[in-house]
C-alpha cells in the first residue's frame, strides 16, 4: 500500500528519490520502495528521512511507533484480592491502627468496619490523640450520586439508609480534635482507606455491591504512582465535602 503521507511530503519540498536517496544515504531504490510499496524503513534510518523532510517520524511511518511496555506488576502493589469480603476486618483495623500521620477514608457507608468492630471510634479517637490527622468522608444521602448507585446495585433506599446509618456512627467523632467528618456528593468510582504511605481501594463495578467487588492494596513507593493517584482524588473529593456538625 503506497505511502502518500510521505509521497505528498516529498512534493512538499521538491524532494526526488535519488535526491532524498543521497541525503538519506540509501539507494535510491529504497526510496521508491518506502512511496509506491509503503515498505517502512529501519528506524535510524526513517529518522533522518523524516528530519530531512521536515516531518514527525511516527506520521510518516506509523508503524515505527513503539508501545510502552507495560509492568507485570506495579512496585507499588502489595496484594490483590478478588472481593473486599475476601479480606479479614483485621487488615483494614491493623493498617488503620499503625498509623502515625494520616488515616483518610472514602466511603458512602462502609458501615461493615463499625458492625465488625465496635471499636473504630475508640481506634480513631487514639490516633488522632497521637497527632494522626483523620478524615472521614462518608456518602450524602439525599445525592443524586448515592441514589442512582443504589438503583444500579439494585439495592434500593438501602444504600441511603446505610450512608445514615454511617452518618449516626461518625457523628461522635466531629469536633473531635485531629478528626474531620464530611459528607460528599460525588460518584464514588473507589471507597479508599488510607494509612500514611498505605491504601485499601475498593474498585466499584456497575451493578456489583462493593463487598463483591476487587481490593487492591497499595504501598507507596514513588512519587506520581498509583498510590498518589488516589490520594490526590480524595483530596479532589475533600474538598467538595461538607463538614459534619456535632451532635
Amino acid at each position: 500500500m503506497p505511502n502518500e503521507r510521505l509521497r505528498a511530503a516529498m512534493a512538499a519540498g521538491g524532494w526526488t528519490y535519488t535526491a532524498l536517496a543521497d541525503k538519506v544515504e540509501v539507494d535510491p531504490k529504497s526510496i521508491e520502495r518506502w512511496v509506491n510499496l509503503g515498505r517502512t524503513p529501519r528506524r535510524a534510518t526513517a529518522m533522518v528521512a523524516a528530519e530531512t523532510l521536515g516531518e514527525d517520524v511516527h506520521a510518516l511511518w506509523p508503524a515505527l511507533r513503539q508501545a510502552r511496555p507495560a509492568r507485570a506488576v506495579s512496585p507499588e502493589l502489595v496484594a490483590l484480592y478478588d472481593q473486599r469480603a475476601d479480606i479479614p476486618v483485621s487488615t483494614f483495623v491493623d493498617m488503620l491502627a499503625q498509623a502515625h500521620g494520616n488515616i483518610d477514608v472514602l466511603v458512602y457507608a462502609a458501615v461493615f468496619l463499625h458492625e465488625a468492630y465496635p471499636r473504630l471510634n475508640d481506634l480513631l479517637r487514639e490516633r488522632a490523640a497521637a497527632g494522626c490527622a483523620v478524615r472521614i468522608a462518608i456518602g450524602d444521602p439525599h445525592s443524586a450520586n448515592v441514589q442512582q448507585r443504589g438503583a444500579e446495585e439494585k439495592f434500593g433506599h438501602g444504600i441511603e439508609s446505610r450512608c445514615r446509618l454511617a452518618l449516626m456512627h461518625y457523628r461522635p467523632l466531629a469536633g473531635v480534635p485531629g478528626i474531620e467528618v464530611r459528607t460528599h456528593a460525588t460518584t464514588l468510582y473507589n471507597s479508599i482507606y488510607r494509612a500514611d504511605d498505605q491504601v485499601l481501594v475498593n474498585a466499584h463495578v456497575w451493578g456489583v455491591n462493593a463487598y463483591g467487588a476487587p481490593v487492591w492494596h497499595l504501598r507507596r513507593s514513588r512519587e506520581g504512582g498509583m498510590f498518589d493517584t488516589y490520594a490526590s482524588s480524595f483530596e479532589a473529593v475533600w474538598e467538595t465535602a461538607t463538614p459534619v456538625n456535632e451532635g
